[in-house]
């Protein structure tokens, strides 16, 4: 048989119809086939920061392994955390609070940001696809009063803003654990996991967190923290949510539940 033409001459050969078809399936032109420049772009997230220390404000780990599964999954990240006093600070060393001592939650933020973070203030879901809180007491102790006050807590005017805000938009929130009392808190009838209700002989030491959430209106779904059953997704809501240190596991278990619930939150900005 004779030799094929090259491409372009049987591009040519063929008339305007097989270009046309190759052009639908490919609508940036054809060069979009191999071009990598005209791919779909990243996702950009938002992660609020409480403080620095697992005690008085973000639970570093949580912070840490948020930031590598989003890194992995290519997202954009920009960090935030409301610019006010903290509730106390501890002596994570005693465990005890230091009296004479006061912080700021941004400033402290700043340490697990590498100083690149913003007031909460500024963070709009036009800028982001979707938000994500790391645990940590400061979530319950500088992002509401939830340490203190239980269902009757306060959720601080900017946290409250950016999840009702998220939530209209339908864009996707991310939350691990102690923090999903800020959703169960904000938005009626989400659906959440803080993991076990029962402690289970000190497994799941904060278990009496899961009654709290149902009567601040909130559903409470039991999960375990490790990979095979990590994370919650409230497609509603678009709310997805994961134990983490709410349970006493494996340092592994954590932060491979933690990359389920990043996951879940990539999957559902469609990115």
């Amino acid at each position: 048989p004779p030799p094929l033409p090259p491409p372009s001459a049987m591009l040519t050969s063929r008339g305007p119809a097989l270009c046309t078809a190759l052009r639908r399936a490919a609508p940036g032109g054809l060069a979009s086939f191999h071009s990598s420049s005209r791919r779909c772009r990243a996702a950009r997230v938002a992660v609020v920061l409480s403080g620095c220390g697992v005690y008085d404000g973000t639970e570093i780990h949580e912070a840490s392994a948020v930031l590598v599964h989003l890194s992995r999954g290519g997202a954009e990240v920009q960090m935030y955390a409301p610019d006010v006093p903290q509730m106390h600070v501890i002596d994570h060393s005693k465990g005890q609070p230091a009296e004479a001592e006061s912080r700021n939650v941004l400033v402290e933020s700043a340490r697990i940001a590498r100083g690149k973070i913003a007031s909460l203030a500024k963070l709009t879901t036009a800028d982001h696809d979707a938000v994500i809180f790391p645990g940590g007491f400061g979530a319950a102790k500088n992002l509401s009063t939830f340490a203190v006050d239980g269902k009757d807590c306060k959720v601080n005017r900017e946290v409250e803003r950016v999840l009702k805000d998220f939530h209209k938009a339908g864009k996707p929130i991310g939350l691990c654990c102690i923090s999903p009392v800020l959703a169960a808190k904000v938005l009626s009838g989400a659906e959440v996991t803080v993991g076990h209700e029962e402690e289970e002989g000190g497994k799941w030491p904060y278990a009496g967190t899961a009654g709290a959430i149902k009567e601040l209106g909130a559903k409470h779904c039991v999960k375990e923290v490790t990979i095979s059953f990590p994370a919650h997704v409230d497609t509603k809501n678009k709310v997805v949510t994961t134990p983490a240190f709410m349970c006493e596991t494996a340092l592994h278990h954590i932060f491979d539940g933690i990359g389920a619930m990043v996951k879940n939150v990539l999957k559902l900005t469609g990115k």
